[in-house]
């Protein structure tokens, strides 16, 4: 078990293999959060090996911890190395029970999702939308619960009913936010599609969602946009963003984004989702690929000067 974050001593300099065992990882797992994640040593003597400091200590034990309860090691990096020397130890734990609760609620929805209990599914949704907002109940719970449902499809063959479902109750209350802005910040709608035959767009709903709560107004045409349908919406309403949301690389054509009509002013192109990845799209400050729905929030805000 993972070393209590309140027995860190200050002094603390230890070799990957003391920190592998305090921590009960292997070392050449600790290596490859340096690499990947860059959690790792911050200490080096001239002519030793780096060594552990009692803060990465620390960083590393709050992201065991929150590895163990359900945050993805990529995530859980980022919030372990968002603490510093100056972090007060209750903050670290308010992050990782943080965290934990929410664990819990992504294994509450899915035994809702096997159940079919669209109405507790609800409640428990709305709750966290109310607590902690949109974009932290999409980031934090629900896409981890698509995850999980996704990754037991693959590995049993089974549950296909669940992830539909799932998604439908989920789309519909996304949907709940969405119309509802009195006074946008934006004088004209930015433009939100997936591209032609991507069926995937319950993330490109969310991002609508997100928007709306932000007062940002939207021209939200969804699943399996054509060209054709693109471009007349491009022309007719002249959006200041327009953001491309591909799941699958075999949809990501740099062709979809090569065909987008010219207009003045020139808006800025974004592109969404894992299959732009391994696109031939030559990027530019106006074709940007997002890192996820906050970078996509945010580079939708300067787009519209927000």
């Amino acid at each position: 078990m993972a070393r209590a974050i309140d027995t860190v001593d200050e002094d603390d300099s230890l070799t990957v293999a003391a920190v592998a065992r305090r921590l009960g990882v292997a070392p050449a797992t600790l290596r490859t959060w340096d690499r990947r994640y860059g959690i790792g040593p911050s200490g080096h003597d001239s002519g030793t090996h780096r060594r552990y400091s009692a803060i990465d200590l620390m960083r590393l034990t709050a992201m065991v911890r929150l590895i163990v309860a359900g945050v993805t090691p990529k995530d859980a990096a980022i919030k372990a190395l968002a603490i510093n020397a100056k972090s007060a130890k209750n903050k670290v734990e308010k992050v990782i029970q943080e965290s934990q609760a929410n664990g819990d609620l992504v294994a509450q929805l899915y035994k809702s999702a096997l159940k079919f209990d669209q109405v507790n599914i609800e409640k428990i949704i709305k709750k966290s939308m109310a607590n902690d907002g949109l974009e932290t109940t999409w980031v934090e719970v629900i896409a981890p619960l698509l995850t999980e449902v996704g990754d037991d499809w693959v590995r049993t063959g089974t549950g296909i009913e669940t992830e539909h479902f799932l998604s439908e109750v989920l789309r519909k209350i996304l949907s709940e936010n969405l119309g509802k802005i009195a006074k946008p910040k934006n004088s004209r709608p930015v433009l939100l599609a997936c591209v032609e035959n991507e069926y995937h767009s319950l993330a490109l709903a969310a991002l609508a969602a997100v928007l709306a709560e932000t007062g940002i107004e939207c021209i939200y045409l969804g699943a399996r946009t054509p060209q054709s349908a693109l471009n007349e919406v491009i022309i007719k309403s002249a959006p200041p963003a327009i953001f491309l949301w591909a799941q699958l690389s075999e949809n990501a054509d740099h062709k979809y984004v090569k065909s987008i009509p010219a207009i003045r002013p020139a808006p800025r192109i974004l592109l969404g989702g894992p299959g732009w990845k391994s696109s031939k799209v030559v990027l530019t400050n106006k074709l940007v690929i997002t890192k996820g729905l906050s970078d996509a929030r945010e580079q939708i805000m300067q787009a519209v000067a927000v």
